[in-house]
């Protein structure tokens, strides 16, 4: 309710039924007329109430969900007018489109993330579903089915607990709904699968129109009994893609046309005269000279700045289609590279925590490949990172020439877009260590250092509320701080170990000339009832420490 007493617009997706709770399915498995299938069949969707209890049906608005994440389907520009996008830009309010000016576009297939502003969602996924043609069928169905799955990646990567997609299929785009549907239904299934471990729920959102198709096929991909399992067996399509979910073509054929938009009309004949007549215009004919030429001309110093700018950008966009393949979800389970809020100049913010790097256990490889994947889509406009030094181990210090590597890799706009690093809790040997590396091995990024002492001067960058702390940073800024306290008020040992007085005056002494927080009354209780957004941060560092 808000204070007006008016009921909120937006849908809180823990009052929404779940799959598994509708009852209509025992009904149609009665009505249907389809033979059993023998039970020796084994499904390649088979009965799971686990995955069954995240899935939702929703028919209303995606942009009213609380969901931790919603997903716009719109154009290349992320400018496309319809209903899904209308609605979504709606309730965001105006920031939205002056974000998404600075995302400069995406591509078909792929998904980039913003804030979710006034949404109810904390942040958007916004993706660019095919445009349908019979003749690239195969295609459209393979950008489809990236439309999703990067979606769910995002998702994944960034610790989502809930994700509401609209139908990315827009009737304008002309997919047919049906197929679109089982392209959907089995990507999210299949990704549920291997890594639906922290993903709570998924809501797909339709319209009256849509419905009808998500209700009869949601059962031959999220089947609700054995019974409706084996009953919906027949029903499957031939191609049910791979374990991944994605569309497999065993004859894939490439073909090289000069104007692929034109109708072909034509015999094959008449098409390899067409294609011989244009040779020498095409892109193959444009390919650029021999790469060991080209990297002899470098070590000589003989390749323009131009001509060594385009090669740094082909290198590094095949370490993007590396990134783009692979399986990184090791890495990503980490949880060492996240996006949080923004700071208080608008922009995104990143945090690294080292302590969970494990370099000596882990492939840095794979750690470099999914640093690109992540930030890939951040960096084209400005940013900010947070590094949390805190309480890392000689097992967690990243080598300087994996540094020096990544630096080499990475587009230009990754330090033109970079206006702050944030260097928490350094050491004297990590603050030397940066100063010579600054200095000596990358140029630019010396004076973008900030080295903090204190979540206090964090904050003075990035308020509380725009920025996830892991625990046990909180709880080390807790003791750090009662350490102190306990030296000048003259607390016994006994009291720090207990930690709550202690950790009270700490906080008091440190915060209470620029916060608004509790006050601590003379039985050491603390009043919270007008705590602020940082007060509250404040509360939970008590909390953490035992006080």
């Amino acid at each position: 309710m808000d204070p007006l007493g008016a009921r909120s617009q937006f849908v809180d997706i823990q009052t929404l039924p779940t799959w598994d709770q509708s009852l209509d399915h025992l009904d149609s498995c009665k009505s249907n007329g389809l033979h059993r299938v023998e039970d020796t069949v084994a499904s390649p969707f088979p009965y799971r109430e686990d995955i069954n209890r995240k899935i939702i049906l929703f028919n209303g608005d995606v942009a009213l969900l609380n969901c931790t994440a919603i997903v716009n389907t719109s154009n290349e520009t992320l400018t496309d007018k319809n209903p899904v996008s209308d609605s979504i830009h709606l309730h965001a309010g105006p920031e939205l489109k002056e974000e998404l000016l600075k995302l400069k576009g995406c591509r078909t297939g792929e998904a980039k993330i913003t804030e979710g502003f006034n949404l109810a969602a904390r942040f958007l996924v916004h993706t660019v579903g095919p445009k349908y043609k019979a003749r690239y069928r195969t295609a459209a169905e393979s950008s489809l089915y990236n439309c999703y799955r990067n979606v769910m990646q995002l998702v994944r990567e960034h610790a989502m607990s809930s994700v509401g997609f609209c139908v990315i299929n827009s009737p304008k785009r002309g997919y047919p709904l049906d197929d679109a549907t089982h392209i959907a239904l089995r990507t999210v299934r299949r990704f549920l699968e291997k890594f639906g471990e922290t993903i709570e729920t998924v809501v797909f959102a339709v319209t009256d129109v849509e419905e009808p198709s998500y209700r009869k096929l949601l059962p031959l991909y999220f089947p609700r009994s054995v019974e409706e399992e084996h009953r919906n067996l027949p029903l499957l399509p031939p191609d049910i893609g791979n374990s991944e979910g994605e569309p497999v073509v065993p004859e894939r054929q490439i073909r090289i046309s000069e104007k692929p938009g034109l109708q072909e009309e034509y015999s094959d004949e008449d098409d390899l005269k067409s294609d011989l007549s244009f040779v020498g215009s095409h892109a193959f004919s444009r390919m650029e000279d021999d790469i060991d030429k080209q990297r002899k001309l470098v070590l000589q110093g003989q390749m323009s700045d131009a001509a060594l700018q385009k090669q740094h950008q082909r290198n590094y966009n095949r370490w993007l289609g590396r990134a783009r393949g692979e399986d990184l979800s090791d890495i990503a389970a980490l949880k060492a590279l996240y996006q949080t809020g923004v700071d208080t100049r608008g922009r995104t913010v990143m945090v690294i925590v080292g302590r969970n790097i494990p370099v000596t256990l882990i492939d840095m490889e794979k750690a470099l490949l999914y640093f690109i994947h992540v930030m890939d889509h951040i960096v084209v406009k400005e940013y900010v990172m947070v590094y949390f030094h805190t309480l890392t181990g000689e097992h967690n210090h990243i080598d300087t020439d994996f540094i020096k590597k990544l630096c080499d890799i990475v587009d230009a706009k990754y330090k033109k877009n970079l206006k702050a690093f944030y260097f928490v809790h350094p050491t004297f040997r990590s603050k030397v260590s940066t100063w010579f590396f600054t200095t000596f091995n990358v140029s630019g990024l010396k004076d973008k250092v900030q080295h903090i002492d204190s979540l206090g001067e964090l904050f003075a960058y990035i308020s509380p509320e725009q920025i996830d702390i892991p625990p046990f940073v909180l709880e080390y800024e807790a003791r750090l701080r009662a350490g102190k306290a306990a030296g000048i008020c003259g607390i016994r040992g006994d009291l720090l170990q207990a930690g709550g007085k202690a950790v009270l005056l700490a906080l008091q002494a440190i915060f209470a000339s620029s916060w608004e927080i509790g006050v601590i009354t003379t039985d050491w209780k603390w009043d919270v009832s007008s705590l602020s957004g940082k007060g509250r941060v404040i509360a939970r560092i008590v909390a953490n420490t035992g006080g």
